[in-house]
């Protein structure tokens, strides 16, 4: 296990995406280094008001401390008291043009030490698709890529990380999807820390090629008031995710991460309406009969 081979990945992974996507909208992504009191740091890279996205931030953190908080411990209490360190690379990007959908990345390493014992470690991340207008060829490709980015480690790897990501990216509250899926994996250690690593890669490694091409169809596709009114009241469902149920958040905020780099996932125009339903027929109603229900789009 060696530390330097993780963050020369992770920060390779981040300044290779940033690059494409700066070059994809045309404007700069701004660089913004911060500290954690308690240890570690991170490094945020984000874009507001570009040619093309609204809001977008591609953020490196390697943080640690000594002892985890509630929400690591809860479920692995063997845990408390050790040593931590967590990496890794997390994105969300929020286009404008409300054809566009708003997509999720994300790959980490966790590890906690204790003398005299074997480190704890494993992997975790995922990506998937957020549409407000849903495109059946965009659903495909975006599962075909995650398909083929895992093959190499078993044919049954992918079924069951994109069944755990259906299940997670789900509104308990709302009884519905967050969008069209892809693929959600955490606690991973089977198989040795070389595969892990290795499976984690595959995924960051497949995520520009999983989203730019669904962004480059729809970019120009013209769009007006009622859409953009739609889009910013389903991102309402995207706040609710993020503050109520990710993982991911709370162990940022508990940790004590960085607020904002921590929140940069948020969209930064949402609306919320009381009882509202879409309009029979509509692309609007599309969206909630065809694809926001788990299938198998790949």
């Amino acid at each position: 296990m060696d530390t330097a081979d993780l963050l020369a990945y992770f920060t390779g992974l981040q300044e290779r995406i940033v690059a494409e996507l700066a070059a994809f909208d045309g404007k700069d992504f701004r660089t913004d280094s911060w500290q954690r009191p308690e240890g570690g740091g991170g490094l945020t890279r984000l874009i507001e008001e570009g040619d093309f996205f609204e809001r977008g931030g591609v953020n490196f953190s390697h943080v640690m401390g000594s002892s985890l908080p509630p929400s690591a411990t809860a479920a692995r209490p063997a845990l408390a008291g050790r040593a931590w360190e967590a990496m890794g690379v997390s994105l969300v990007l929020h286009p404008r043009n409300p054809y566009c959908p708003t997509a999720h990345m994300n790959v980490r390493c966790f590890i906690a030490r204790k003398e005299g014992d074997e480190p704890a470690w494993w992997f975790g991340g995922g990506m998937d698709l957020t549409p407000y207008y849903g495109f059946e060829e965009d659903a495909r490709h975006f599962h075909t890529a995650c398909r083929q980015a895992l093959a190499p480690f078993g044919a049954d790897v992918h079924p069951r990380y994109k069944q755990w990501c259906d299940d997670y990216f789900f509104l308990k509250h709302r009884n519905e999807p967050r969008g069209v899926g892809g693929i959600f994996f955490d606690d991973l250690n089977e198989g040795g820390f070389d595969r892990c690593f290795g499976l984690t890669q595959a995924v960051g490694n497949a995520f520009l090629a999983a989203y730019l091409p669904i962004v480059e169809r729809r970019r120009a596709l013209p769009y007006g008031k009622r859409e953009r009114d739609f889009q910013a009241y389903r991102r309402g469902r995207y706040v609710e995710f993020n503050l109520v149920w990710d993982r991911g958040t709370l162990f940022g905020l508990q940790s004590g991460g960085r607020t904002e780099s921590i929140l940069m996932s948020l969209p930064p125009l949402v609306k919320w309406r009381y009882d509202w339903k879409p309009e029979a027929g509509s692309a609007e109603e599309k969206l909630y009969t065809d694809f926001l229900k788990p299938r198998d789009w790949a």
